[in-house]
C-alpha cells in the first residue's frame, strides 16, 4: 500500500511538472503518452495530498498559483532526474529504440527534417518519431524535447549543440512574374517591383532582406505589397506570381528544380546563421539521439549541396 501511494505521488509530481512547463493538460498528456484526464486526475490527487491549489484553471488557460510556482522548480528537477534514469537505461541498449521527440522551425522541419524521417525509420524501425514544428522558440528541456533543429545559436548551458550547415538567402520570383515585369539587376531596383515580405510570428517584426554588395552585407526592407507570417506562405505567393521575395535556398530549391521559381539578384545572395542541432545534456548518451543527429548531419550536407546551386 505504501509503495502504491509513493508511486501515485511520483506520478502526480511528474504530471504537475510537465503541465506547469507546457501550460496545458493536453500538451502534458501528449508529451507523457497518457490521456489529459489522467494528467488532470494525477494533479488533483497531488493537490489533495499537499493541501494546496497548484493551478488556477480557466476554460482557456492553466496558470501556476504562487504555491505552485514555488513547488514547480522542485518537481522539474524530479522530472529531469527521472528522464536521466530513462536515458541511462536506453543507452545500455545496443540499438536505438523508443520515442524520439524532435522540434524544428517550420521551413527546416517541412523541407529538410520531415523528408529525412522515412530514411531514419528504415534504419532504426524501433524508434518512433514525434515531430513538432513551430516558428516559436520553445524550452527544450521543460517540454521534454530530445532534439531541436534551429537557425542560429542558443546560449543555454543545459544544451549541447552541433552546427549542421550555413543557410543561403536569395530572392526569388516566378517565371511568369519575370516575363511580365522583368528582373531587377540591383537591390536598389526592388522599389519598382511587387514584393512579398515575411513578418516574424514571435515578434511581429518584418524580416529585413540581406544582400552582399562588394565586401559589405546590407539590409533592405522593400515596401511590401503582400506580407505573410509563414515562410511557406511566402513561397506559395511567389509561385503564384505575387512578386519577388526572399527565402532560404533549401526551401526554394524544389520549386526552382520544377521551374516554378527562378533566383533573382543571385549575385547578391548571402550566407547567414548556421543551422544548428541542439539536445539536452541528459540526452547525450541516448542511442536514438546520437543516431538521429548523425543521420541529420548527413541529410543536411546533401541538401545544402543541392540547394546551393539554385542561386548560382
Amino acid at each position: 500500500m505504501k509503495e502504491q501511494m509513493a508511486l501515485e505521488r511520483l506520478t502526480g509530481l511528474i504530471a504537475f511538472a510537465r503541465a506547469g512547463a507546457m501550460g496545458s493538460y493536453t500538451a502534458a498528456a501528449r508529451s507523457l503518452g497518457i490521456s489529459p484526464s489522467a494528467v488532470s486526475k494525477s494533479v488533483q490527487r497531488l493537490e489533495q495530498r499537499l493541501g494546496v491549489s497548484l493551478f488556477t484553471r480557466t476554460t482557456r488557460s492553466l496558470t501556476l498559483t504562487p504555491e505552485g510556482r514555488e513547488l514547480h522548480a522542485h518537481a522539474l528537477r524530479l522530472l529531469h532526474d527521472a528522464e536521466a534514469i530513462e536515458q541511462v537505461a536506453l543507452a545500455a541498449q545496443s540499438e536505438p529504440s523508443g520515442p524520439l521527440r524532435i522540434a524544428a522551425s517550420l521551413p527546416i522541419g517541412i523541407h529538410v527534417v520531415a523528408p529525412a524521417l522515412p530514411g531514419f525509420r528504415s534504419l532504426y524501425p524501433k524508434v518512433s518519431i514525434d515531430l513538432r514544428l513551430s516558428d516559436e522558440r520553445v524550452d527544450i528541456v521543460e517540454q521534454g524535447i530530445d532534439v531541436a533543429v534551429r537557425i542560429g545559436e542558443l546560449a543555454d548551458s543545459r544544451l549541447v549543440s552541433r552546427r549542421l550547415a550555413p543557410h543561403r538567402l536569395c530572392a526569388f520570383a516566378s517565371p511568369a512574374y519575370i516575363a511580365a515585369h522583368g528582373a531587377p539587376t540591383h537591390p536598389d531596383e526592388l522599389e519598382r517591383h511587387e514584393t512579398v515580405s515575411l513578418r516574424y510570428q514571435s515578434t511581429g517584426q518584418m524580416f529585413r532582406w540581406p544582400f552582399r554588395i562588394g565586401e559589405l552585407t546590407i539590409e533592405r526592407l522593400p515596401a511590401p505589397r503582400v506580407v505573410v507570417d509563414a515562410s511557406d506562405a511566402l513561397i506559395a505567393t511567389l509561385v503564384a506570381g505575387g512578386g519577388i521575395g526572399m527565402a532560404a535556398t533549401f526551401a526554394a530549391e524544389p520549386y526552382v528544380r520544377r521551374g516554378e521559381l527562378v533566383p533573382v539578384l543571385a549575385e547578391f545572395a548571402v550566407e547567414r546563421d548556421n543551422i544548428t542541432v541542439l539536445w539536452p545534456e541528459s540526452r547525450r548518451t541516448s542511442p536514438s539521439v546520437r543516431a538521429f543527429i548523425a543521420h541529420l548531419h548527413e541529410t543536411f550536407q546533401e541538401r545544402m549541396t543541392q540547394s546551393a546551386t539554385v542561386s548560382l
